[in-house]
C-alpha cells in the first residue's frame, strides 16, 4: 500500500560544496538501518555518489534519491550537488520537496552557494532547517557560525541544540527543546546530565528558542510571559508550524562522519518538518488545484532525468494528486502521447526496489518512458498543465568538440542530447559561421564532466578545442546602401534591387522596418530582403562575428515583372547590408561577466589585483561566513583559465561563479588582435 501523504517527508540536502551533505546523507541512512555500513566520500563508498566520476572527483554531480523509514514515517531524502556547476539538480529537488536541510560547514560558516540556494528556497516557499556540520574540525565554532547564519538569513534563525565540547573534543549536544544532554561514543548515544559549566549557556539559548516559538502563537506567548510551563508537545507543534510557514529556521548540530547528532536530526525531520499535507495541502499549478487525494485523478511531475545507455531514461517524479501504479498507461501533457508505466522503482543509489504504487506526496522513479524527461507532467488525461520554470544560470564556458574516431558524429550527437535531457544547463549547438559543434556549460569542470560521461556511458570520445568567446559586432553610426542582384544567362534572368538604411538600435538585437511605398518592391519580396539582411548580419565586417543592435529600413527599390524572385531579392538585401555595415562604422563587442569569488581574507588583495589585471572592474566586497566575497565585472575572454589561477592565489580555498551581464565595446587595440586571429582561423579553415 502507498504511504499516506501525512506520513511522508520530502527533504532536500542542500548547501555549499564541501559542507558534508553526502556524508550526512550516508549517516542518516545508516542510522535509520537503511544501509548496513557507513560509507565514506574519501573511499568512494557512499550510496549517493554512485557514479565513477563522482567517486574519482570526490563530489556529488547529480541529485540522488534514497527513501527509508523513521518512526513509521517515510523519508524521501535527496542529496544534491553543492558545486555551482550542477545547480540545476539542487533547484529541481527544491521544486518538489516541502523541506530543505541546509548543511553548513562549521569552520567556513555561510558560503556563496548557500546564500543563493537559500534565496531560491525562499522563492519556492520551502521550509528550512539548518544543520551545522563538521564541528569536530580545527577552528570550528558553532556560536560564530550561528551569528553568521543570523547575519545572512535574519533573526529567526534559532538554535535548537548547542554542542558539548568544541573542535576535536566535541562529544555531544544539548537538546534545547526538552533540555536534555546526549553524549556520543562510536555512534552510540546516551543521555547524560547537562554539564554544570554549560547550564547557564543552555538556559540562555533555551530562552532565545522559546522567544521565537512563543512569537508564533498568541496563546503560548501569554502563558510564556506569565511564566507558565509549556509542554514538550506544545513546543514541538509551535516549532513545526513556524518552520512550515518560514517564520522559524531551526539550527541543529552534529558531525556527520561519526553520526554525532544523526538520530536527533532524524527526529527533527519527523517532528519539525512538514508533510505534503501540512505544507499547504493543495497545490495550485498553472490554475490546476491539485489535492493530496489518493483517489483523485493522477498528476505527477518529472523533476530529474538520468540518461542510462542500458535502461534508457530513468525519470524521478513527484506525485501531486492521485496514485501512480505500475503496469498502467499515463499521458505526457507536453508531448500529448501515451506512456506505458512498467515497473515503478524506489532508488537508493544504484540499488532499486520495485514498488507497486506511489500515492500523493510521494517521490519515486520509472524507467524506459519513450518521450518523457525532466519538466514534463504525467497525468491520467491530456491536460494543459505547466510547472513555472525555475531560472537556471546561463552556460558561459564553451568548447568546440570533435569526435576522436571518424564516423562517431551520430554517436556523439546522441550522447550529448541524452545528457542535455539530464542537465538542462548544458547548451548544445552548431556554430553557423564555422560549422563546429559547440558544447557549453557553467564552468570548465562542468564541460569536463560532460565529456567524461559521454565516454563512460555511451562510448563516445571527443576532443575539446579551446573555448570560443562569443564576440558580437554592432554599429555606432547610420548609413544607407544600395544592393542590386542582376544576372542574365539566357532565358529567365534574376533581378532584385533594394535600398536600405541602418541605424543603431539601443534596446534589442534587430528590427526590420518596411517603408516601401507605391509598390516599387512587391510585398511578397519584402520578407526575402529581410532574410538577406539577416544572413549578412551573421558575419560582420570587423571580424566576421554576428551583428546585433541594428535597425534596418528598406525604403526603395525596383523589380522586374519576369526576372524578379525571392532568391534575387534575398541576395540584393544581403549585398546592401554588407555595404551598409562597412559604411556605418562597425565595432566589436565582448561579453562582460559578473565574477563573484569567495576567498580567504588574506587573499583579497591578490585576487582583486589579479582581476584588475584581467581588465576587471571591482564592484565591492562582502564578508560571508569567514570568507570575503569579491565581486567584479570582467570580460569573458579574460576568465577562460581563471579556475586554476584562483586556486593558486588562494591556496585551493577560493571558488567563483560567473554570470553574464551585458556586451561592451572592446578596446580598439584588442579588437584588432581579435580580428586578425579571426582572419587567420578563416584562412586555416
Amino acid at each position: 500500500m502507498p504511504h499516506a501523504a501525512s506520513r511522508i517527508r520530502n527533504v532536500a540536502l542542500v548547501g555549499h560544496r564541501g559542507s558534508g551533505k553526502t556524508s550526512l546523507h550516508e549517516a542518516l541512512l545508516f542510522e535509520a538501518d537503511a544501509t548496513t555500513r557507513l560509507g565514506s566520500v574519501a573511499d568512494g563508498t557512499t550510496v549517493s555518489d554512485a557514479d565513477e566520476d563522482e567517486k574519482s572527483r570526490g563530489m556529488s554531480i547529480s541529485a540522488s534519491l534514497a527513501s527509508f523509514e523513521w518512526r513509521d514515517v517515510k523519508v524521501n531524502l535527496i542529496d544534491t550537488p553543492g558545486e555551482p556547476s550542477f545547480v540545476a539538480d539542487a533547484l529541481g529537488a527544491l521544486r518538489v520537496c516541502e523541506s530543505a536541510i541546509f548543511v553548513i560547514n562549521g569552520v567556513m560558516g555561510v558560503e556563496v552557494s548557500t546564500r543563493r540556494l537559500w534565496e531560491r528556497a525562499d522563492e519556492l516557499g520551502v521550509a528550512r532547517l539548518v544543520y551545522v556540520n563538521m564541528l569536530d574540525r580545527e577552528r570550528a565554532d558553532f556560536f560564530r557560525t550561528l551569528e553568521s547564519l543570523k547575519t545572512a538569513f535574519g533573526p529567526h534563525v534559532v538554535a535548537t541544540e548547542i554542542p558539548i565540547g568544541s573542535e576535536h573534543e566535541m562529544r555531544g549536544l544539548i537538546d534545547l527543546v526538552d533540555m536534555k544532554a546526549y553524549e556520543y561514543t562510536d555512534g552510540s548515544c546516551k543521555e547524560i546530565p547537562i554539564p554544570d559549566d554549560l547550564a547557564d549557556q543552555a538556559q540562555e539559548y533555551r530562552e532565545k528558542l522559546m522567544d521565537e516559538v512563543a512569537e508564533n502563537s498568541e496563546a503560548l506567548m501569554e502563558r510564556y510571559l506569565e511564566g507558565e510551563d509549556i509542554s514538550h508537545e506544545e513546543i514541538v507543534t509551535a516549532l513545526e508550524d513556524g518552520t512550515d510557514h518560514g517564520h522559524i529556521f531551526p539550527v541543529a548540530i552534529g558531525v556527520a562522519t561519526s553520526r554525532l547528532g544523526a538520530n536527533r536530526l532524524l527526529d527533527a525531520i519527523v517532528d519539525d518538518l512538514p508533510s505534503p499535507v501540512q505544507h499547504g495541502g493543495s497545490v495550485d499549478v498553472d490554475g490546476h488545484v491539485l489535492e493530496p487525494d489518493p483517489d483523485g485523478e493522477m498528476f505527477a511531475y518529472v523533476f530529474k532525468t538520468r540518461a542510462d545507455p542500458f535502461a534508457g531514461r530513468i525519470n524521478l517524479f513527484r506525485v501531486y494528486q492521485g496514485t501512480m501504479t505500475h503496469d498502467t498507461q499515463v499521458l505526457n501533457t507536453r508531448a500529448h502521447n501515451k506512456e506505458r508505466v512498467g515497473q515503478l522503482l524506489s532508488p537508493r543509489g544504484k540499488e532499486v526496489t520495485h514498488v507497486d504504487a506511489f500515492g500523493p506526496g510521494d517521490i519515486g522513479a520509472v524507467a524506459k518512458l519513450k518521450e518523457t524527461h525532466a519538466g514534463d507532467w504525467l497525468a491520467a488525461r491530456d491536460t494543459p498543465i505547466h510547472m513555472p520554470s525555475v531560472k537556471l544560470p546561463a552556460p558561459v564556458m564553451a568548447f568546440a568538440i570533435e569526435p576522436k574516431n571518424k564516423g562517431d558524429e551520430d554517436k556523439v550527437f546522441t550522447a550529448l542530447r541524452r545528457l542535455q535531457e539530464e542537465d538542462p544547463t548544458i547548451d548544445l549547438h552548431r556554430d553557423d559561421q564555422t560549422g563546429e559543434q559547440i558544447v557549453a556549460g557553467l564552468s570548465q569542470i562542468h564541460v569536463e564532466v560532460i565529456v567524461d560521461r559521454m565516454k563512460s556511458r555511451f562510448g563516445a570520445e571527443v576532443a575539446l578545442k579551446p573555448p570560443r568567446v562569443p564576440y558580437q559586432e554592432t554599429i555606432r553610426g547610420s548609413a544607407k546602401a544600395h544592393g542590386r542582384h542582376k544576372k542574365q544567362t539566357g532565358g529567365r534572368g534574376q533581378f532584385g534591387d533594394c535600398h536600405i538604411s541602418i541605424e543603431p538600435l539601443a534596446d534589442g538585437d534587430f528590427e526590420f522596418v518596411n517603408a516601401i511605398k507605391g509598390g516599387v518592391i512587391p510585398q511578397g519580396f519584402i520578407p526575402a530582403v529581410e532574410k538577406g539582411v539577416l544572413e549578412a548580419m551573421q558575419a560582420g565586417s570587423v571580424a566576421g562575428y554576428p551583428v546585433k543592435g541594428v535597425k534596418v529600413t528598406v525604403f526603395d527599390g525596383s523589380y522586374h515583372t519576369v526576372d524578379s524572385s525571392e532568391m534575387a531579392f534575398k541576395l540584393a538585401g544581403s549585398l546592401a547590408m554588407r555595404q551598409a555595415l562597412e559604411e556605418a562604422g562597425s565595432v566589436l563587442l565582448e561579453p562582460i561577466m559578473l565574477v563573484t569569488a569567495s576567498v580567504p581574507d588574506e587573499s583579497v588583495g591578490d585576487v582583486m589585483g589579479d582581476l584588475s589585471s584581467r581588465r576587471g572592474r571591482p564592484i565591492g566586497t562582502d564578508t560571508v561566513g569567514g570568507m570575503t566575497e569579491v565581486k567584479a565585472e570582467v570580460p569573458m575572454s579574460e576568465m577562460l583559465s581563471y579556475a586554476p589561477d584562483l586556486r593558486a592565489l588562494t591556496g585551493g580555498q577560493g571558488e567563483y561563479t560567473l554570470e553574464f551581464l551585458r556586451y561592451e565595446e572592446i578596446p580598439a587595440q584588442l579588437a584588432q588582435k581579435v580580428a586578425e586571429k579571426a582572419r587567420e582561423e578563416e584562412v586555416a579553415v
